[in-house]
């Protein structure tokens, strides 16, 4: 699956299939009329935590308009990406999407409030935990995994291809189609060759990969007499009993010291 801000999703799977996801765009279908009526209640007076002024009853209605219509867009986009995920789930095994990095392009201003729109993140969080439901895995391709430059035909990589160019054109062979197709591809050929057990894909010349943080090695036993005293507990305190059975054990080796004497 390649995520997209043109096509909400470019699906390909391992038989050559190629289906586009068209984006709904529910935040600019109601862009005209959220904006009157947020012109509509700055008009009026409104609430002022600095001096206290409590808001009028004309602008408490407008603000209830503009944010009936915010509640009414996110509940049409959270409906599209469940109905997307859940069909997406349904029909196929093994699902690959990418590991965008979302909160850096909400830091461009060209396209935050469309990638905001899309909700990629939204769309990675339930095809994992669906896919977890039913037992099927869901594997991340590496964020710098150049999937839009690479030719899926003959594994040529461009050196810089603009956002602006929608078409894919290999130098080194014939092949000309649409990036996000091209892209798509090159994930379905990702999953193939994903051999790591840590569920990010990417690293395709390697055939095992530790485990993350370290789970493979054993847990470094701390020494006894440190940070936690003889007895084992915080600060060097120990228990009643546990000092009654340390002063037996330093009896019985003396009586036995002075036996061997």
């Amino acid at each position: 699956m390649d995520l997209g801000v043109k096509h909400l999703a470019v699906l390909a799977d391992s038989s050559g299939e190629i289906r586009y996801e068209p984006n709904p765009k529910h935040l600019y279908g109601a862009l005209k009329l959220l904006r009157f009526h947020s012109c509509r209640a700055s008009r009026r007076q409104g609430p002022d935590r600095r001096t206290g002024q409590k808001p009028s009853r004309r602008w408490e209605k407008a603000n209830a308009e503009r944010n009936k219509i915010h509640h009414r867009v996110a509940n049409l986009r959270t409906d599209a990406l469940h109905k997307l995920t859940t069909r997406v789930r349904a029909e196929y095994g093994t699902v690959v999407v990418e590991d965008l990095n979302v909160a850096g392009m909400l830091r461009n201003k060209r396209l935050a409030r469309r990638v905001a729109d899309a909700g990629f993140g939204e769309i990675r969080r339930q095809l994992t935990y669906k896919g977890r439901r039913i037992a099927c895995p869901t594997i991340v391709a590496d964020r710098w995994y150049p999937s839009s430059k690479t030719c899926s035909n003959c594994g040529a990589t461009k050196a810089k291809l603009p956002l602006h160019v929608r078409v894919f054109d290999c130098d080194e062979c014939p092949l000309v189609m649409d990036r996000d197709e091209n892209a798509a591809r090159n994930v379905v050929a990702l999953a193939a060759a994903c051999t790591t057990g840590t569920g990010v894909a990417g690293d395709q010349g390697t055939d095992t990969v530790p485990k993350p943080r370290g789970a493979d090695r054993e847990t470094r036993r701390q020494r006894p007499d440190r940070n936690t005293g003889r007895g084992g507990r915080a600060g060097g305190a120990t228990l009643p009993h546990q000092r009654q059975k340390e002063t037996g054990d330093c009896r019985q080796d003396t009586e036995a010291q002075l036996a061997l004497w």
